[in-house]
């Protein structure tokens, strides 16, 4: 079986590689560069020591390894796509899109369809019912990531391998302090990868700006203070406001008047809804109510 494994030169994707070559595959590492810099060269996505850990772990197992750009595609699909969302008041996952867009999709498209499977080191696993693939979740319940993985297609998470699926974080590190990887210890990433050293605030300003609105208390319509633009907030928000006497949440935006509205304290019954709003619901493989035949509101 020709397996391509993607290798981000951390624990989990580094562990990928020995747990495949321990069941006698011999993949091939693919090493995929996606951060962004514009022609100012304004967003920094460091990425030369991951590639000398990957490297590293390529020698080490005796794996060809490719290194890969999907740049302008990641631009196109996904950072493109961050910088609207958070125009239309909404949080972004742009994770999520990578999955689908860019690992799972630009790469396959150009790389990975020479390839039987692709393998990665997220967090989930699949299981096999009726001769139909079904995502499904991994043995830690912490760092489980079905979630990133939510909007992939059915022919996507047929061909996808996750090898540390079915082991706890704690296992896999032990398995790395073992063989003696150099991203045994490494801590895992954290953040939008694209944005590098970036501060997230000061990325949004260069593509939103600034537009100064009002701090409101959602409860008795008193004006707290002021803020930049509420796409620099986000729902449950409590860091960055700027507030004393808190702790303030921000519990609702309102977009068009440029308004920020926020609560009061760690337990008000303003965090909590009745309804949630759905969109871009999605089945990877299969509707398990079945097909709908009626006509959609």
């Amino acid at each position: 079986m020709e397996i391509a494994a993607l290798v981000s030169g951390g624990v989990d994707s580094s562990v990928v590689v020995h747990l495949l070559k321990e069941a006698g595959y011999d993949p091939v590492i693919f090493y995929i560069r996606i951060g962004m810099e514009d022609k100012d060269g304004y967003i920094d996505c460091p990425s030369e020591e991951d590639i000398e850990m990957t490297t590293f772990i390529a020698k080490k197992y005796g794996c060809r390894m490719e290194i890969v750009s999907l740049h302008e595609e990641y631009w196109e699909k996904v950072v493109s796509y961050t910088i609207d969302s958070v125009k239309r008041g909404l949080t972004p996952n742009p994770d999520m899109m990578c999955n689908r867009y860019i690992k799972f999709g630009c790469f396959e498209d150009k790389w990975g369809r020479d390839f039987d499977k692709i393998a990665t080191g997220h967090y989930a696993t699949t299981t096999d019912i009726g001769g139909k693939v079904w995502l499904s979740t991994a043995k830690d319940p912490v760092k489980d990531q079905t979630d990133f993985l939510g909007q992939i297609t059915n022919l996507q998470i047929a061909k996808l391998m996750f090898p540390i699926g079915h082991l706890m974080k704690s296992e896999v590190r032990a398995i790395a302090e073992e063989q003696k990887l150099p991203s045994a210890r490494r801590r895992d990433s954290q953040g939008i990868c694209f944005l590098g050293k970036i501060n997230y605030n000061d990325f949004i300003e260069r593509y939103l700006g600034r537009r100064p609105g009002k701090i409101i208390e959602l409860e008795t319509g008193k004006v707290l203070g002021r803020h930049n633009g509420y796409w620099f907030h986000t729902i449950g928000q409590r860091k960055g406001l700027g507030l004393s006497g808190g702790p303030w949440f921000v519990i609702r935006k309102d977009v068009k008047k440029n308004l920020i509205y926020v609560s009061n304290g760690y337990d008000p019954e303003t965090q909590y809804g009745k309804n949630i709003h759905l969109q871009g619901f999605h089945f990877i493989t299969e509707d398990p109510w079945g097909v709908f035949d009626d006509e959609k509101e």
